[in-house]
């Protein structure tokens, strides 16, 4: 099984059919010429990718992939490309994702940054950048659902106690880090400790499987 090949620490595709280390390189190098938007649309085509098109991770296991980027520190995408690539082709994988996704996006940032430069002050130019902040924003909304809804369900067919842990580490994190600054590392270790002394709890619990 894929999983029992991840876990040993051999490289193995996903859910998907084998990809060549060309097509490989050929699917980052599209994620990077599409990169437009920030961190949230680059997790979004990573998604789509790794996971609606491709199958090599299932819904879950990207969920889990980017918790484990969340709290490491570093730049978590590139955590995020690196874990997906191993998982896929290995350590040529790794290579090849990190080559796909960050030669042509810094190319392209290079070449934007320039143009930029000569024309920031001209109104339809700032005009448009008005325009793309709030379509950013709403690209973030729909990666929060499609990476929230996995999670929640899982807790949901758990019992109405863990769904409602779920909703609180979700909100609550939200909430503390926005309203009350809470670091983020405390609010992401917090909502972790959370779940598993929740866990903790329910096994064992007298009556319970073991």
């Amino acid at each position: 099984m894929a999983s029992s090949a991840a876990d040993s620490g051999q490289p193995a595709v996903g859910h998907g059919a084998p990809v060549s280390a060309g097509r490989f390189l050929q699917i980052w190098l599209g994620v990077g010429l599409q990169s437009f938007g920030g961190g949230a649309a680059t997790l979004m085509l990573i998604r789509r990718a790794a996971v609606e098109r491709r199958g090599w991770v299932t819904d879950e296991e990207f969920g889990h992939y980017w918790g484990i980027c969340q709290i490491a520190p570093g730049i978590n995408i590139l955590g995020l490309v690196i874990l997906i690539g191993w998982r896929v082709r290995g350590a040529l994988g790794v290579l090849l994702a990190l080559a796909g996704l960050l030669l042509p996006s810094a190319g392209i940032t290079v070449a934007l940054t320039a143009l930029y430069a000569g024309l920031q002050g001209q109104p339809l130019v700032v005009a448009a950048l008005r325009g793309v902040v709030p379509a950013t924003v709403g690209l973030g909304l729909l990666l929060i659902y499609g990476m929230a809804r996995p999670p929640l369900q899982a807790s949901r067919r758990e019992g109405p106690l863990s769904l409602a842990l779920g909703l609180a580490a979700l909100v609550g994190s939200a909430l503390l880090v926005g309203l009350a600054h809470l670091s983020v590392l405390a609010a992401l270790w917090g909502a972790g400790a959370l779940m598993a002394l929740a866990e903790w709890w329910r096994a064992a619990r007298p009556g319970r499987a073991r």
